[in-house]
């Protein structure tokens, strides 16, 4: 499935940073295909159940820091919090790995927290399936303006 994800992702990172887009993080070019591949593999309803998904791993981690506890990684929280491992298919494998590989990237970036691309994704995800709702919408009345007027 191809969606406009790039592009509204872009708007949210915009959103954080300003529209010059040679002062953002660099890690947010690097990050933004990991993203991507989320969106495309499972659809926005479900990239935006995995990237809040992927929002609780994260904090996970960072309680087990703070706690100076044991912690089991992001993986095995990202796995526990989408149930991924309940559903191996090809696109929940591309969407796993995905996160995994973009939560490595950003992580390595100081100036900004990985959280923060997780929650520009999810609002991406938000506002393209409020917009695939409204088309939808849009046709249907369309098509009851259609059959009324026959």
């Amino acid at each position: 499935m191809t969606y406009d994800f790039g592009l509204h992702f872009t708007q949210e990172l915009g959103k954080r940073f300003g529209p010059a887009t040679d002062s953002w993080p660099a890690t947010a070019e690097r990050v933004t295909p990991f993203l991507a591949i989320v969106v495309d593999a499972l659809g926005v309803d479900d990239g935006l159940r995995w990237f809040e998904a992927a929002r609780q791993a994260r904090q996970r981690v960072l309680e087990d820091e703070r706690d100076d506890s044991y912690s089991f990684g992001f993986a095995h929280y990202l796995d526990t919090a989408t149930g991924a491992h309940e559903d191996i298919t090809l696109p929940v494998v591309a969407a796993f790995e995905a996160l995994k590989g973009a939560y490595e990237v950003a992580r390595r970036e100081r100036s900004v927290d990985v959280d923060m691309y997780f929650e520009c994704a999810a609002q991406a995800c938000s506002r393209l399936g409020q917009a695939r709702r409204d088309r939808r919408e849009q046709l249907e009345q369309g098509r009851e303006r259609r059959v009324a007027a026959q």
